[in-house]
């Protein structure tokens, strides 16, 4: 049963939902962001030796209320699972069997709390032949087959950022998962274990190029279907100062309007949209084309119509799109510029986001909440 505090965040659908997040790196943190922007209140357990510095990932930490404690010292596990008897649900980023030889597994944990959902995020799930081998999100992207089809035809797959696995596949993929569970749990009254697999999570976002493939859409070749580079109204360009401007104009009436602001409407060489026999010929006119302006004056030119035609920003840029700046998107904090919360919801909108805390800075706070003898309180924060 949880006891989320609930003035500790108190905007959003997830308002009243207790969530303790064992401290991890990547798409577990940005898990236990997204849960805690929607208004749940996330405890996370960090490392003593890290306490009273600054968070090293001030955006993925934000609006956490964060503990010290020693998992390998009995009596820190023990407030730890203190903690968990409080919460809704816990999320934990270890490789399969580490959890349970830390006497913090589904098992223990839900025998102390019966309607617990418990979110486990691995790279490669929690079983399978490489269940316990390392990887990163390059590995496990490339696995699911995502990474495989991204590029130029002759050249390496191109590395997406860590966009496809950690966080796509990723740390989405269990929020979803957690978020599920605890409706779950609202219907049946037992809680449940979560897996959430980057490499799962890859593969489903492979759905639409899997149904494409299917129905003889799509070829198991890079640079050579719709999506992928090879269609010269999906594709970015290079315009004369060096930028880019991204073209996406998929449909006849879009195709249209890039054809007539670029005054290409009567050439022939782009009369067949789909005749990917004229692709590589039609993508080397347009190369030439766009390099002829800069992108300022690509983006006046195309402003207003509608053609599906964007500039191609970089990450701080961005933020000061007029789009952007209209709805929030991005905002700053204390000289820190990061996304705002999403999705939004109109009747229980998320607040502004708390800054990341001290790591360690709320560890007598929540250690006396949970009941904790002071003399406790004191042994556990004197060995950080």
């Amino acid at each position: 049963m949880s006891t989320a505090d609930p003035t500790s965040n108190a905007a959003g659908p997830l308002a009243g939902i207790r969530i303790v997040e064992l401290g991890g790196i990547g798409p577990g943190p940005f898990a236990g962001m997204l849960l805690a922007d929607q208004g749940a209140e996330v405890i996370r357990i960090d490392r003593p030796a890290e306490a009273g510095t600054a968070s090293k990932h001030p955006v993925l930490h934000r609006n956490r209320r964060s503990v010290t404690l020693d998992l390998k010292d009995p009596v820190g596990v023990e407030a730890v699972r203190a903690i968990i008897d409080t919460a809704d649900a816990l999320i934990e980023g270890f490789r399969p069997g580490v959890a349970e030889r830390l006497g913090l597994g589904p098992g223990a944990c839900l025998a102390r709390n019966p309607e617990l959902v418990y979110g486990r995020m691995t790279g490669w799930g929690q079983d399978g032949p490489l269940a316990r081998m390392p990887g990163h999100d390059i590995n496990y992207i490339a696995v699911a087959g995502a990474l495989g089809a991204l590029g130029a035809a002759d050249g390496n797959p191109p590395v997406p950022l860590n966009l496809v696995g950690d966080m796509g596949g990723g740390g989405m993929l269990l929020a979803l998962g957690v978020t599920t569970a605890l409706v779950s749990v609202k219907t049946s009254g037992k809680g449940q274990v979560v897996d959430a697999a980057m490499t799962d999570g890859t593969a489903i976002q492979l759905s639409l190029i899997h149904g494409l493939l299917a129905v003889g859409r799509w070829t198991d070749r890079r640079a050579s279907n719709l999506f992928d580079g090879a269609a010269p109204f999906y594709r970015t360009y290079r315009t004369s100062d060096g930028g880019y401007m991204a073209v996406g104009c998929v449909e006849p009436q879009f195709y249209a309007a890039l054809l007539e602001a670029l005054g290409l409407g009567d050439d022939p060489l782009f009369a067949g949209q789909h005749d990917q026999g004229n692709w590589p010929a039609m993508s080397a006119r347009l190369d030439e084309v766009f390099a002829g302006r800069t992108r300022a004056e690509w983006t006046e030119a195309f402003d207003g119509t509608q053609s599906c035609v964007t500039p191609v920003y970089g990450l701080t840029e961005a933020a000061t799109h007029p789009h952007n700046v209209a709805r929030g998107t991005y905002y700053t904090e204390d000289g820190l510029l990061q996304p705002a919360p999403a999705p939004r919801f109109a009747g229980t909108p998320a607040a502004t986001p708390r800054p990341a805390p001290l790591v360690g800075a709320h560890t007598r706070e929540v250690l006396a909440e949970i009941g904790l003898d002071a003399a406790v309180v004191d042994a556990l924060v004197s060995k950080r």
